[in-house]
């Protein structure tokens, strides 16, 4: 397809009477935040299911409106919906590899995190230390495996792919 395809259809979408916000719904209850972090000051709660609009989206939090309550969830904590009566929404879900009767992205790690939110990102002493609290030692590990019927096998590398031939 031509390149200018593409740019007419991301003006459309952009430009359009016919979008509307996204829309989703909660998975499970959770705080809303006055800013993208975990110990950001708590400005409300929601309960799962309640239907909310999507204001916003950095990094891995969605901001949110919920009644009269606005703030900030992680992106996890709401399944999205595109807006009922929105007949671009094929269109959407293509441009952004939503699929399915879900619109599941598969994706490993945290998506929306660009170079300059991981910057910016403020160091947070406590989760770092509660990071090295959860470690455990080699020796630990092993007894842990074995307490669970583990044993240890010995398996063959595989091999480069396209070596040797």
């Amino acid at each position: 397809m031509h390149p200018s395809y593409w740019l007419v259809l991301t003006a459309t979408l952009l430009c359009s009477p016919l979008y509307a916000a996204d829309t989703g719904t909660v998975l499970k209850a959770d705080q809303l935040r006055a800013d993208t972090f975990n110990d950001a000051k708590v400005v409300g709660k929601v309960n799962k299911n309640d239907a909310v609009t999507i204001l916003a989206k950095k990094g891995a939090w969605l901001q949110i409106q919920s009644g009269s309550q606005t703030g900030w969830v992680r992106l996890l904590t709401v399944k999205r919906q595109l807006a009922s009566g929105n007949t671009l929404a094929g269109a959407v879900n293509v441009a952004t590899g939503r699929s399915g009767t879900g619109n599941v992205v598969s994706t490993t790690g945290i998506r929306g995190l660009s170079a300059e939110d991981l910057k910016t990102a403020p160091f947070n002493e406590s989760e770092t230390r509660a990071l090295e609290n959860a470690s455990i030692s080699a020796d630990q590990a092993k007894q842990f495996a074995t307490a669970g019927g583990l044993s240890a096998r010995s398996l063959p590398y595989f091999s480069t792919p396209g070596a040797g031939q």
